[in-house]
């Protein structure tokens, strides 16, 4: 099955497209970065797939079903889709604990007005465990490190058991020890068949995870194929090999890792 499908895409908010012409599929199962340059487009790309971008033209499905335009995926899509958001921490007025903040990834399942059964809290208990903070479930998330908080956020979207895992920038702005924690999560879920779409700046501690790279240049797509041939030459421009394109910027495989985030 496809995954994720375009068609002659256009992609924005209002009517002004950041987005146009994007043909692209996703099989089943595959594990893709989208990468690109700040207002490349990238992000806009991947929040037309869970209808936080409009659709503006073309053809956009996800798992089968269309996203129209201004409209999200049906609610029964919204369960198979896990979203994770471009954000470092949890934050809120009232306090919550790592239990709480990723059982609400599971209410995916059961609609707004479902209760959690024994096997949902399972489901977030075993979120929380891939993650490597079981010991941490009945702790505030306020409590946590940075790197930890954003590894909630992924439990959060792995508690509905999605069969689409979407991710803004899960990397940034958290410490290796992090990164690499992630990047095992990652691979134990790909290995299950979850289909895996990473928005990123760079690829570097993912890099054993992700396969193909999807490059977005002025709303466009720039190059598509195999991560290896996404690379970066010593100035810092992406040339895509064998497209004829001109080179995108911003980005870097080899970007060095943010280090700045003292927990684990």
């Amino acid at each position: 099955m496809t995954a994720v499908r375009l068609r002659e895409a256009r992609i924005g908010y209002g009517d002004v497209a950041v987005v146009e012409g994007v043909d692209l599929t996703v099989a089943d199962g595959e594990a893709v970065a989208v990468l690109g340059s700040n207002g490349s487009g990238k992000t806009t790309l991947a929040r037309g797939l869970l209808g936080l971008a409009t659709v503006l033209g073309g053809e956009v499905e996800v798992l089968g079903a269309p996203v129209g335009r201004l409209r999200r995926p049906p609610p029964a899509q919204r369960g198979r889709i896990g979203y994770v958001p471009q954000r470092h921490t949890v934050s809120g007025a009232v306090p919550a604990t790592v239990r709480e903040v990723v059982g609400v990834g599971r209410l995916a399942r059961l609609g707004p007005f479902g209760r959690l059964r024994p096997a949902d809290r399972s489901a977030v208990q075993d979120a929380v465990a891939a993650v490597g903070l079981a010991d941490r479930l009945g702790d505030p998330v306020a409590s946590l490190s940075g790197g930890q908080q954003r590894r909630v956020l992924v439990a959060r979207a792995l508690a509905a058991e999605p069969e689409l895992l979407v991710m803004d920038e899960p990397t940034a702005g958290v410490d290796a020890a992090s990164q690499d924690a992630l990047a095992a999560v990652l691979a134990d879920v790909s290995a299950t068949g979850t289909t895996l779409l990473v928005v990123t700046h760079e690829t570097a501690a993912l890099a054993g995870v992700l396969t193909r790279a999807v490059v977005v240049d002025h709303g466009r797509i720039a190059y598509d194929g195999p991560l290896a041939g996404a690379g970066s030459t010593d100035d810092g421009h992406h040339h895509p090999e064998g497209t004829g394109l001109p080179p995108a910027r911003g980005y870097r495989q080899d970007q060095p890792r943010v280090t700045t985030d003292g927990g684990r």
